[in-house]
């Protein structure tokens, strides 16, 4: 069973209806997978280039300190060792990959249930456009936006080659815009709410509607 709204036009009124389907928008909220898909996510996107300079590094220490016997200190055999000032570093970290494999399967299931949790919530929009003529305008964007969500922060998903929607919002700080392919549980857990042009809301449902039958 699917939940109906209603598509709006950059004015704010109706322009539609348009079914969210049951399997995309009303599945259920595993909040342990999103959880595990987030964390894999966000670590994909370390660089990991960080690094410590070993003892074989660092400049220096390529003579004895003092000879081995007689001193009655400890022997040492570079001043470039760890216990020395300048010297290199120990078990310090080196540059390496955080990504953690996620199957598309996992993914595709935490995408569905970040929707659905927002579905359920009444902030999921479909708008039939958001910017009227051939003329990009921020301001006119963002007041077709506001009559549409009062939300603080939006998600804004469009069409890849809607490039009127993409130059009018993209350089406003409450908006954060995606094309269909893009749309991922991170950033529809981290904004308020989602909103979808027509074209790119007909892409992920086709996307989404899919992924769980391709082994079917």
């Amino acid at each position: 069973m699917s939940t109906t709204i209603d598509v709006l036009d950059a004015s704010g009124a109706k322009a539609g209806t348009v079914d969210l389907p049951e399997e995309v928008f009303g599945a259920k909220v595993n909040v342990p997978l999103i959880h595990q898909v987030v964390v894999a996510q966000l670590a994909a996107r370390r660089q990991g280039t960080h690094a410590t300079k070993t003892r074989g590094n660092v400049s220096g220490g390529g003579k004895k300190p003092y000879r081995q016997k007689g001193t009655g200190r400890a022997r040492q055999g570079s001043t470039r060792a760890p216990q020395f000032a300048g010297g290199g570093v120990v078990h310090g970290p080196q540059p390496r990959s955080y990504e953690q494999r996620t199957p598309k399967k996992m993914k595709a299931a935490a995408l569905k249930g970040a929707l659905s949790d927002r579905a359920g919530g009444g902030r999921v929009h479909v708008v039939s456009g958001l910017v009227t003529g051939d003329t990009p305008g921020t301001r006119a964007a963002l007041e077709a936006l506001r009559k549409i969500t009062q939300a603080r922060s939006v998600l804004v998903v469009v069409d890849e080659n809607d490039e009127l929607t993409w130059l009018s919002l993209r350089n406003a700080p409450e908006v954060h815009l995606l094309d269909a392919g893009q749309i991922n549980t991170y950033d529809v857990l981290c904004h308020d709410d989602v909103v979808f042009t027509r074209e790119a809301y007909d892409q992920v449902v086709a996307r989404l509607g899919n992924s769980g039958k391709e082994e079917a």
